[in-house]
C-alpha cells in the first residue's frame, strides 16, 4: 500500500525563532539553525533510527513495478529559459533563476508530487567562503575578457541550491564472447642470411562470465546544468549523508529531479560500462583483447534519492549565459567561461615571434 504523502510545501516550510519570531536559517558547516536577527541557535537533532533510514536503499524493481515509495508534494517554479525547476518562496512575487539568471514570476508556480529524498549532504562551505573561491577563480582565468573580471569579480550573486541525485547499488552477471591475442616473435632469414624478428599475434576465440557488484553509483537527476560540469564536482563523500530533514533546507532552494528513476538507472548502466569492459579484458587475459559480444543482467538493484549542496552563480556575457558552481561540501570549483579572441591572437602572435627570433638566433650563433 502506498504511503501517505506529507503536507504540501513541507519541503519549503519555514522554521521560526522562538526568541524573536524570525526565520531560522541553516548554518553551513554546523548542525544548527541560526537566527540572523537575534543570533539564537537551535541544534538539529537526529536519532539513531533516522540515521539508519538515511543510508537505507529502496528496492528498485519493487518501486518500478508497484510505485511503492514515500512521496511528498512540493510547490515549484520552472524557468522557461533553462528548464530548471526549484522550490519557490510563497512570500516572493518575482525572483531570478539561479541557473541562468532569467526572471521568474510567482504566477508560474505549480504543485507536483515527487519521490521523497532519503538523505542529503548539508552545506559545509559558507557563502562568504564560496564568494572568496569565486573571486579567486575569476581572477585566475587565462585569456578571459578584461571586462569579465571587473564585471563579475566583486558582484557575484551566489545562490545555495540542493541538486537532486540518484544513487544505485546493483549486482551484475556478465556473459561475453571475444578473442584473446597472445604476442609472439616470429624469426625469418632474409636472402642475405640476416635474422629478422617480427612481432605477431595469435588470436584465440574465448567466452566467459563474470560477476560484479557496484555500490553507490551516483547519477545526477538534474538537466539544469551541463552533465560534464556536474560530474566535475566529484567526488562527494557519501559517508557524511544525514537523514532528509527540511531544517537543512531552510535558507536554501531545492531543485526537483527532471530525470526520473528509470532514466537514472539507464544512465548508471552507461556509467559503469567502462568498468565492465575493463573487467572483461582482465578476464580474457593475454596481450591483446577483442570484445565481440556482452550481455549484462542486473539483479538486487537498490536506489536512493539524495540531495547535494552547491553554490551557483550565473552571468551573461555577450548575450551568452555562463555558469559558475561550487561543491558546497568540498569547495571544488568548476566554471563555464568566455574567451578573449584578442588576447589569444596576441598570445599566439607573441609565441610565433619569439619562436622565429630563437630560430634566427640559433641559425646565426656561429
Amino acid at each position: 500500500m502506498k504511503k501517505e504523502t506529507t503536507e504540501t510545501n513541507n519541503i519549503q516550510k519555514e522554521i521560526t525563532c522562538n526568541n524573536c519570531g524570525a526565520k531560522l536559517i541553516f548554518e553551513p558547516g554546523t548542525d544548527n539553525l541560526k537566527c540572523e536577527f537575534c543570533g539564537a541557535v537551535n541544534k538539529i537533532e537526529t536519532d539513531e533510527t533516522e540515521k539508519a533510514e538515511a543510508v537505507k536503499e529502496l528496492d528498485y524493481e519493487n518501486f518500478v513495478n508497484n510505485n511503492n515509495s514515500e512521496k511528498i508534494k512540493i510547490t515549484t517554479i520552472k524557468c522557461d529559459t533553462c528548464g530548471a525547476e526549484t522550490t519557490f518562496d510563497s512570500d516572493i512575487i518575482t525572483s531570478i533563476c539561479d541557473f541562468c539568471g532569467s526572471p521568474l514570476i510567482s504566477e508560474n508556480t505549480h504543485t507536483s508530487e515527487i519521490i521523497s529524498p532519503k538523505a542529503l549532504l548539508p552545506f559545509k562551505i559558507t557563502k562568504k567562503q564560496a564568494l572568496e573561491l569565486y573571486q579567486k577563480k575569476i581572477q585566475k582565468l587565462w585569456f578571459a575578457p578584461s571586462k569579465l573580471k571587473t564585471k563579475t569579480g566583486n558582484t557575484a550573486k551566489l545562490s545555495g541550491v540542493y541538486i537532486p541525485f540518484w544513487t544505485f547499488d546493483t549486482h551484475t552477471h556478465i556473459n561475453y564472447r571475444g578473442k584473446r591475442g597472445d604476442d609472439y616473435i616470429e624469426k625469418t632469414i632474409s636472402d642475405d642470411g640476416e635474422t629478422i624478428s617480427s612481432r605477431r599475434t595469435r588470436w584465440t576465440n574465448v567466452s566467459g562470465n563474470i560477476n560484479m557488484y557496484f555500490n553507490d553509483i551516483i547519477v545526477p537527476a538534474s538537466k539544469s546544468l551541463p552533465t560534464d560540469l556536474i560530474y566535475d564536482l566529484d567526488p562527494w563523500n557519501l559517508k557524511e549523508l544525514v537523514p532528509y530533514n527540511t531544517k537543512y533546507l531552510s535558507g536554501f532552494k531545492t531543485e526537483t529531479y527532471q530525470i526520473n528513476l528509470k532514466k537514472g538507472f539507464d544512465t548508471a548502466k552507461i556509467k559503469i560500462e567502462p568498468d565492465i569492459r575493463f573487467k572483461i579484458r582482465q578476464d580474457i587475459g593475454g596481450d591483446r583483447q577483442q570484445i565481440d559480444f556482452v550481455n549484462t543482467e542486473y539483479s538486487n538493484t537498490k536506489f536512493k534519492h539524495i540531495l547535494m549542496p552547491v553554490w551557483i552563480s550565473s552571468y551573461k556575457y555577450n548575450d551568452k549565459i555562463y555558469r559558475f558552481i561550487i561543491n558546497a561540501q568540498t569547495g571544488k570549483v568548476k566554471t563555464e567561461r568566455p574567451w578573449s579572441k584578442i588576447k589569444i591572437i596576441i598570445a599566439v602572435a607573441a609565441i610565433i615571434s619569439i619562436t622565429g627570433a630563437l630560430i634566427y638566433f640559433l641559425q646565426n650563433i656561429n
